[in-house]
This record gives C-alpha cells, structure tokens and sequence, in this order.
C-alpha cells in the first residue's frame, strides 16, 4: 500500500459552501467547479446534475445548478434550483444572492430586495454574497432610473 505523504489533495471547496467535504467526494461536483471556473455552463449543469442525482439533499450542488442555468439563460431551471438550495437550506447565502441576481434578470427589484433582506440577517458581520447582491441591485437601479424603494 502506497501513501502519499506531506501531498494536499485539491481542494475546491468555497468558503460559503456549507458541505465542503462533498465536493472531494464526488467526481461529478469537482468537474462541476472546474467547468464553472472556465465559465463552460453547459459541462457544469451537466456535472452538478449528475452529482445531485446521488446527493438530491445538497443545498450546494442545487445553488450551483441554478447558477449554470442561469448562466445558460434558463432561468425557470435556474430558479427551481434556488428555491430548492433555499428549501434544504434558508441560510444558504449564495442562495440568496444568486437568485436576486436572477429576480433583477426578470425585471422583479421587490424580489431582489427580499434576497439582500434575508442576507441582511444571516450575514452578522460582512458577507461578499450581500456586498455583490448590493452592488448588482444599485447597478440596476441605475441602469432602469428606479429609486431606493422606502
């Protein structure tokens, strides 16, 4: 029996996920990541998939099924995908901030802003997922002349 020692293994695991231990487990979720680092969406749905067809409780893999398609323009997927990510778990941040991304694809500001609200509670100190989300709100606030809403 060989062992490897003073090697680390890989990792692709995001600080936000919230089982990281899954994705050096599963083939599938770690060609997943690599393909969502090439920004090849197509692969990335197609590995995730596959990974959630053994995992169907990982609120990660839905997350990251719903940002391939909605990179891939499916948004009805996209949003299947978040709101099951948000099912296994509320506090799913990137959850959170994905699918607000998605509300202002569709034009819904007041769906986005219950987003950055959730994030709001669950991030007790700054959190990169309700930055980004404020920042893409602010940006399309700007881009359709819609004031801060009251």
């Amino acid at each position: 029996m060989a062992v490897a020692i003073g090697i680390p293994r890989p990792s692709f695991a995001e600080p936000s996920e919230t089982r990281p231990d899954a994705v050096a487990s599963d083939p599938d979720y770690a060609a997943g990541k690599l393909a969502l680092e090439r920004k090849d969406w197509r692969e990335a749905a197609t590995r995730f998939g596959r990974a959630a067809l053994r995992d169907p409780e990982n609120a990660d893999l839905q997350n990251y099924l719903g940002f391939a398609h909605r990179n891939l323009g499916q948004l009805a997927a996209a949003f299947e995908h978040y709101t099951r990510a948000l099912e296994l778990n509320p506090r799913h941040r990137g959850a959170h901030e994905y699918m607000g991304e998605a509300y202002l694809m569709v034009g819904n500001l007041a769906k986005a802003e219950e987003h950055l609200a959730a994030l709001r509670r669950i991030c007790l100190l700054p959190c990169e997922e309700l930055a980004d989300l404020e920042r893409e709100i602010t940006a399309y606030r700007q881009r359709s002349g819609v004031g801060r809403s009251p």
